[in-house]
């Protein structure tokens, strides 16, 4: 039986009723957006370094610098463990960048192949650490659910610093100490900081304590400039999909400012390159869209050490021989997902229906042949298009299952796998994750039983209208803005992304010509009326694609975007939203 995909629903976005106090020359259409994003005050158009609050109001900092002073002052070896996905890879290359610039003589990395170790401080990943003989393990990206892991490692006889940001247990890890704004009794107000951002925090208050030790004076060291570092901040924290709040935006703008400088490492202009994208023009869409899925593939088809090497890397031309590494295991990712995707909507369409055909509202899938790197992607994309929670399971071995979790809207992902778990002791083995993605296993027996027990938990929270999804528009345009000026402001007003979502506009159209470029997309021109002139547009995996013809009208809803193309500029709406008027 088949399942009809639903329609999402236009809506505009509310403005706050109070007055704002925001600079009188502000575009009006951008005064009107930011309003509708909580901005009303001009400091909070202030991106600057010094508006981010003091690296003290984060619980453990303390102690954390504490034990990387002592182990840059006796020379022990540190050894960081990095996560397996972007966000880890940037936060390693991140603190092995600044420990070494601040005196670090035996500072080196391991990341766990997932296929082997899975994902944290595992008890398997501390025995491979242990032969490294390390005095001090930092953990970026993980840790703060590595119970088991941090007290083996303290057995052995290491130091363990947790770098984290996830959600924590009801049991914290007992290392020497932890860092993460979210931990029981963290002050810090920036919750949403990526691993990578919790990591950036920590170098500036380590140099701060050297400085004041006089530390750099001793050891005739220059004093590094831990801004420079923020190239890798700005790809970690945007590739994480973290939402950009106020410290988050502040970060990646300067990283954004650095790129479009050259100011940044090797490895960053070589995936530029790879991505075929100008790091002079480089906007937060360009880390999420095409350097971090580059950086990523390393961790989801082999294992994530290319991809560190590669922002390691202080040589141009051996960056830009990884970064081609990287952007072919990026194709064979893609046609793996091609795949998958595929099988999964054959899946769908195989899924038993209650009244109006309708899927669970918790939708769990799963193949024998799907590969363990690549599930997040396909849960998202499945997400995406069914506008419901998905969780996608591969094999593990014979006995185990591991899920890839994405959510929507009103469902916080972590906290349902934690309801699932509470009322069903013993049914999923282990997870972790944020509001919006998540990871769990499970025993293979246990699938039908954890579809059903899933499939209840987010009826509790979400209703059938809540699955239809919402477009929300930054309302209409004049004709007259539809322009490429207008264009190139908005596109460098952001950083736009996750929780500072980029412009979205409505309005109506005449369709002037259609053609179909790549099988599944749709290239317009379109008339918006009054004397503007014709516009071009894209509309990516239209499901328009055959009834659409020259001269209907349609209603739209659109970003304004830079087309750059052999030394031209124009303008393109790229459509997010059509629907035929008849």
């Amino acid at each position: 039986m088949s399942h009809a995909r639903p329609e999402p629903t236009l809506r505009r976005r509310g403005l706050p009723s109070t007055p704002d106090a925001l600079p009188a020359e502000l575009h009006p259409v951008l005064r009107r957006v930011y309003r509708a994003r909580g901005i009303t005050a001009p400091e909070e158009l202030e991106l600057s370094l010094g508006r981010l609050p003091p690296a003290d109001e984060v619980k453990g900092m303390d102690a954390a610098v504490g034990l990387l002073t002592a182990a840059l002052e006796q020379d022990r070896r540190i050894l960081v463990v990095a996560d397996f996905d972007a966000d880890g890879a940037t936060s390693c290359a991140v603190l092995v960048r600044g420990l070494r610039a601040m005196g670090a003589g035996a500072v080196d990395y391991l990341v766990p192949n997932r296929f082997e170790f899975g994902y944290g401080l595992s008890p398997e990943i501390v025995r491979v650490a242990a032969e490294r003989g390390p005095d001090l393990l930092v953990t970026v990206d993980n840790g703060i659910s590595s119970v088991s892991g941090v007290a083996l490692a303290r057995e052995l006889g290491m130091q363990v610093l947790v770098t984290d940001h996830h959600l924590p247990g009801e049991v914290l890890p007992g290392a020497d100490a932890i860092i993460n704004p979210n931990q029981p009794g963290c002050p810090f107000p920036a919750k949403d900081l990526a691993g990578v951002g919790v990591v950036f925090y920590l170098l500036g208050a380590l140099r701060a304590r050297l400085r004041a030790d006089g530390w750099f004076a001793r050891r005739g060291l220059e004093e590094p400039n831990v801004a420079a570092l923020l190239d890798l901040v700005a790809l970690g924290t945007v590739a994480d999909v973290v939402p950009l709040g106020p410290v988050n935006r502040i970060l990646v703008e300067q990283g954004l400012r650095r790129i479009r400088a050259g100011e940044c490492c090797p490895g960053v202009l070589a995936l530029f390159e790879a991505a075929g994208r100008e790091p002079r023009f480089a906007v937060a869409s360009d880390l999420g869209f095409g350097i971090g899925p580059r950086l990523n593939a390393a961790g989801r088809l082999t294992e994530m050490s290319l991809g560190i090497d590669c922002l390691l890397s202080e040589s141009a031309a051996d960056a830009r021989r990884m970064a081609a590494e990287l952007d072919q295991l990026n194709r064979e990712r893609r046609d793996i997902e091609r795949e998958m995707q595929r099988q999964a909507l054959e899946i769908l369409r195989g899924l038993p229906s209650d009244e109006g055909r309708q899927l669970p509202h918790g939708v769990v899938l799963f193949d024998e042949g799907w590969h363990q790197g690549v599930i997040g992607i396909l849960a998202s994309r499945i997400k995406d298009r069914l506008h419901r929670p998905v969780i996608a399971f591969a094999p593990v071995d014979e006995t185990t299952l591991k899920g890839s979790a994405r959510s929507v809207a009103g469902l916080h992902i972590r906290d349902a796998l934690d309801a699932v778990a509470a009322r069903h002791p013993g049914l999923v083995e282990k997870f972790g994750g944020h509001a919006m993605a998540a990871g769990l296993s499970l025993a293979r027996p246990d699938l039908e039983r954890f579809r059903r027990a899933f499939d209840e938990e987010v009826r509790r929270h979400l209703r059938a209208e809540d699955l239809a999804g919402v477009v929300l528009s930054d309302g209409e345009l004049d004709p007259s803005d539809l322009d490429l000026e207008f264009a190139e402001l908005l596109r460098n007003s952001g950083p736009w992304g996750s929780g500072f979502a980029e412009p979205l506009f409505d309005g109506s159209f005449q369709v002037i010509d259609k053609r179909i470029v790549g099988e599944r997309h749709l290239k317009l021109v379109l008339d918006p009326g009054g004397a503007r002139g014709h516009v071009e547009a894209i509309h990516f995996n239209s499901d328009a694609l055959r009834s659409l013809r020259a001269g209907d009208r349609v209603n739209a809803a659109y970003r304004l975007d830079v087309n750059r193309y052999r030394g031209r500029r124009t303008l393109q709406l790229m459509i997010e939203w059509l629907r035929v008027l008849h």
